[in-house]
């Protein structure tokens, strides 16, 4: 089972709160360091959150690591013009070696975009951009040299490109999309996702069931998309050091963290032992506290492989 960490911090991360776990991340031996791409935090009116950017903040990462995977659990699509994106992504994957990800949402949060003075259309005008956004993006990244890529979509438009943002990763940087709703979300990623994550699911395995019927709808087979979830994850060494810890960090994550784990490793194992046997072979530790590096060691020495994942026909690696 891969094991990623997945900061959404309480009160805002600086740079260097985010160099630092990322680094935490990769000595402790987990697979990836993830950051939420939000402008407003778990508590909205926290009076000391600062947002930052995750695109700049994932290329100075990149920089500053070596080995360890990095992307967004998800980067909105009302945020950033699909091309422009297709060029970010592809350049923070020239900067990492071919190390970063991209997730990728409709966007959720009404409150944000209001804050910020960005346009928050309706659910089905989301879907919409959403999925005109994945095609132009995939579209640049998979254009040959000599070609020419157009798109003409209700929202956006694409007249004859011929200059390609240029990926490390071949055919192009993994793509994970995820959610809970019925059709448009695991449709999407059906078409284009490379991991489909099932969230905060409460019936995971019908969700992933009805994940596998839709990939058989558009001819995907559906062991070629790797399965994730996350897990809102506040561990120590004792019972008593993990409840400390959520108190600590507020009403809104303590009732994200009810459908995780607060406690010792043992019971993260007894948990992603739980989701395996549902099919998830990708699980992100959902963490709220940027400065809690202890966490992310104690989770790299007594949880990572310990789990297992019954191979798939065809899963990719």
């Amino acid at each position: 089972m891969r094991l990623r960490v997945l900061l959404e911090p309480v009160a805002g991360a600086t740079y260097d709160q985010l160099l630092a776990m990322a680094r935490a991340t990769e000595r402790a031996g987990l697979d990836a360091f993830f950051r939420s791409d939000h402008y407003l935090g778990v508590n909205p009116t926290h009076p000391t959150f600062r947002p930052t950017d995750s695109w700049t903040t994932l290329g100075g990462l990149a920089r500053e690591t070596s080995t360890v995977r990095l992307g967004t659990l998800m980067t909105a699509s009302t945020f950033r013009h699909p091309g422009q994106l297709a060029i970010s992504v592809a350049t923070v994957d020239q900067m990492s070696n071919g190390r970063i990800e991209l997730g990728l949402g409709a966007g959720w949060y009404e409150r944000e975009h209001e804050s910020f003075g960005i346009p928050f259309p309706s659910t089905g005008g989301r879907f919409d951009r959403f999925e005109e956004q994945l095609e132009i993006i995939t579209g640049l990244w998979g254009a040959e040299a000599g070609e020419t890529f157009s798109f003409e979509g209700a929202h956006w438009s694409i007249a004859s490109c011929a200059t390609f943002p240029r990926v490390v990763q071949s055919p192009h940087p993994p793509i994970v999309i995820g959610g809970a709703g019925p059709r448009r979300t695991p449709t999407l990623a059906a078409r284009f996702a490379d991991e489909f994550n099932v969230a905060f699911h409460i019936d995971k395995a019908a969700g992933i069931a009805n994940f596998h019927r839709i990939c058989e709808e558009v001819g995907r087979d559906p062991s070629e998309v790797r399965l994730s979830s996350l897990v809102p994850t506040c561990c120590a060494a004792d019972r008593a050091g993990a409840r400390a810890k959520a108190e600590r960090l507020g009403e809104g994550p303590q009732r994200l963290l009810s459908q995780g784990v607060v406690g010792t490793p043992t019971e993260v194992v007894e948990h992603l032992e739980g989701l395996a046997a549902e099919g998830i072979d990708t699980v992100y530790f959902h963490t709220y506290d940027a400065d809690d590096l202890e966490q992310i060691t104690l989770l790299g020495a007594e949880v990572l492989g310990r789990v297992s994942v019954p191979a798939r026909k065809g899963q990719p690696g």
